[in-house]
């Protein structure tokens, strides 16, 4: 039988398998390279959640999982290749080939095999050559086992004693104290989420970026942390990381909106338009009221030379730091460092 850790990695394996089957299928570069980076993404899940880990990507997570026995050594080499097919994507102007797409696919292939094994443990090492607990004991190895002696007549004694009713009642004020206390705090902005965001508007990026990493830490499943992450990151350049921590934010949450905006500027800083594009379009599906959404995804169409569809969304946005953008000329280039600058708000 599979442990729970298998049955939740094939389970974050199986948001891909739509993006894994359309590799057979002839589409643009731009596509292929949307549904390989989601496969990748579920990949990695699926590997994070095998070794209880929110933080190692690519290579790293390949040799934990290895390390630790639960992907043989086939399954780890062809992950390696995946994940360097990976970071050869982040680069907008990479093609992905048919040898590329082989890689993909079997790599996807041979971890979905790994984990549908039952020959893997909790602990993550192999069951074979281990006793089999379960076999039939012969009649002559069982050991008879004296009765122990008796222990004498037993002693009744009376009943615990009480605390007094006002013990009790102190106990309880205190309780409610220090509840109450813990709540006044964190409403306070006591949170490290909260004091990230404070440092992030107040300029102070380290303290910022610690702030955030042990909001990350304490909670996992919080999508927040990791898209102010990748903004900061996005901020200075560091593409990459960027890409790396909202596809954590997009595991944590598929569905926030604010992260799937902040992935759109992403790719809008690299002057990835179409897929920018198709994240905006989902971030503005998530909520239909984010003007920055709606503003930038007119400002994409608008550099896909689609002025009537760009017009559209520009007007429902209003006035904003979008609404200079033009039709790209016909040699374009990537947008600066800094890229398009959206607000993220707290909810």
């Amino acid at each position: 039988m599979s442990t729970p850790a298998q049955r939740s990695a094939r389970a974050a394996l199986d948001a891909a398998r739509p993006a894994v089957a359309r590799l057979d299928v002839a589409r643009g570069p731009e596509d292929l390279a949307a549904d390989l980076i989601e496969s990748w993404g579920a990949a990695e899940a699926a590997l994070r959640t095998l070794v209880g880990s929110t933080v190692l990507t690519g290579q790293p997570l390949i040799r934990e999982a290895r390390q630790r026995q639960m992907i043989n050594f086939e399954t780890a080499n062809a992950l390696a290749e995946f994940s360097a097919l990976h970071d050869r994507l982040q680069d907008i102007s990479y093609r992905a080939t048919d040898a590329d797409v082989a890689a993909a696919r079997n790599a996807f292939l041979k971890l979905d095999a790994d984990l549908a094994s039952e020959t893997v443990l909790d602990t993550g090492r192999p069951t074979a050559g281990l006793p089999n607990f379960g076999a039939p004991v012969a009649e002559n190895q069982v050991k008879t086992i004296p009765a122990t002696p008796d222990a004498g007549p037993v002693k009744v004694v009376g009943p615990p004693p009480r605390f007094p009713v006002w013990m009790l009642a102190v106990a309880v004020a205190v309780i409610v104290v220090v509840i109450a206390a813990i709540f006044m705090f964190r409403g306070r902005g006591g949170g490290s989420l909260e004091q990230g965001i404070a440092a992030y508007r107040a300029g102070q990026r380290e303290v910022a970026v610690s702030a955030f990493n042990k909001a990350v830490r304490e909670d996992p499943k919080a999508a927040l942390p990791h898209v102010y992450l990748a903004r900061m990151s996005r901020e200075v350049g560091n593409f990459t990381e960027a890409n790396q921590q909202l596809q954590l934010a997009l595991e944590a949450d598929p569905n926030n909106a604010t992260a799937l905006r902040e992935m759109g500027a992403n790719l809008l800083a690299q002057g990835n338009y179409e897929l920018s594009r198709r994240f905006y379009v989902r971030a503005v599906q998530a909520d239909p009221t984010d003007k920055t959404s709606q503003g930038y995804l007119g400002c994409v169409l608008m550099k896909l030379n689609r002025p009537n569809d760009a017009q559209l969304f520009l007007t429902r946005a209003g006035q904003g730091p979008w609404s200079n953008c033009t039709p790209a000329p016909a040699a374009q280039t990537p947008p600066g460092a800094t890229g398009p600058n959206p607000s993220i708000p707290r909810n």
